[in-house]
């Protein structure tokens, strides 16, 4: 098809609630895998800008759970974890 674009399935799991977090986190920890969290807003624009990048190191690093939290949406757990501006990352 003209104009076809090649559709993939993210590897970066966007956290929707606080169960959501906590389960993800909790499921990291079972399988012994190594967390990558990208803190972000939907008002932030630095944070939107390292989307494709973000994106492209999980599909490079398939060993790591890569989340993405939005700190309006999941205000709990960037508390939690001393989140203080945007964008913020954590391993």
């Amino acid at each position: 098809m003209k104009g076809q674009e090649q559709l993939h399935k993210s590897r970066v799991i966007k956290v929707e609630s606080q169960e959501s977090w906590d389960f993800l986190l909790a499921q990291a920890s079972d399988q012994g895998c190594p967390v990558f969290i990208h803190f972000t807003a939907s008002w932030c624009v630095p944070s939107i800008a390292m989307n494709s990048f973000i994106e492209e190191l999980a599909t490079t690093h398939e060993d790591i759970f890569f989340l993405l939290v939005d700190v309006d949406d999941i205000k709990a757990a960037a508390t939690k974890m001393e989140v203080k501006a945007m964008p913020t990352y954590l391993c």
